[in-house]
């Protein structure tokens, strides 16, 4: 499943959101409003489970849309800082804790993408298994949303609650059942909104909408002229001790 993804680092200006909350906000997730993405020489943020990400919720008091960083994934009870879960089946996101409390309350919140990662198992010929990474790019550069839950957890010896998010997932569509995951008996995929309003507002839940209205647009996306591609593999650092690649 997806843990991993890019967005555009100006995407608050490309989606014309608000900026992000200050104290409260920031405080809660243990980091800035950018999230805890990292940037590329290309001006594009990867995000990865168990780091901080940048989601848009609905801010009833103030009547407005709001950019809070929360960190991807659920805390394991007995370690906060192992994210687990870090996905919420769309079937069931309404009926099983711990997702059900927030889904109910409204706490829905909206993560805008450029690309996203899935894994591929694959069996060495040691035996061995491995998971062989893929890019899914919609190719477009138009920003588009995942479908996450957050809600605040009590953490021991932290001043706080902090806030949490776990992305929401669908079955897979056919690109990528056919390209990634032709070996899996249950493959899925994020929950991708459709884009801009009325749905995006429905999930935060600003336009008076239910919770069963929310659920209806957690829906597998299909029909898509999107591209799918190998990730490149990391270089490998030279051990140390090595000597300095010579001029050639």
């Amino acid at each position: 499943m997806c843990g991993k993804f890019t967005a555009q680092a100006s995407w608050r200006e490309v989606v014309a959101f608000s900026q992000p909350l200050s104290a409260d906000g920031g405080h809660d997730a243990g980091g800035d409003g950018d999230g805890g993405g990292t940037t590329g020489e290309d001006g594009i943020v990867t995000y990865r489970v168990g780091a901080a990400v940048p989601v848009i919720v609905w801010d009833a008091e103030a009547g407005q849309r709001r950019v809070v960083p929360m960190r991807w994934g659920f805390p394991d009870p007995r370690d906060w800082r192992r994210p687990r879960p870090i996905h919420a089946r769309s079937e069931t996101i309404d009926q099983k804790e711990p997702f059900r409390t927030p889904f109910h309350a409204g706490q829905r919140g909206i993560v805008v993408f450029r690309t996203f990662n899935e894994g591929e198992e694959v069996t060495k010929p040691s035996g061995a298994t491995a998971t062989k990474q893929w890019t899914i790019d919609p190719r477009d550069g138009q920003p588009r949303g995942f479908a996450f839950v957050w809600r605040r957890y009590a953490i021991e010896g932290q001043p706080a609650p902090l806030l949490f998010c776990v992305m929401a997932t669908v079955p897979a569509n056919e690109l990528i059942r056919r390209t990634i995951k032709s070996g899996e008996g249950d493959p899925r995929m994020p929950a991708i909104l459709e884009d801009g309003d009325p749905a995006w507002s429905t999930w935060l839940g600003e336009n008076g909408a239910d919770a069963m209205a929310a659920k209806a647009l957690l829906r597998t996306m299909e029909g898509v002229d999107w591209t799918s591609a190998p990730e490149p593999p990391k270089p490998r650092s030279p051990k140390p001790g090595s000597p300095a690649p010579r001029d050639a």
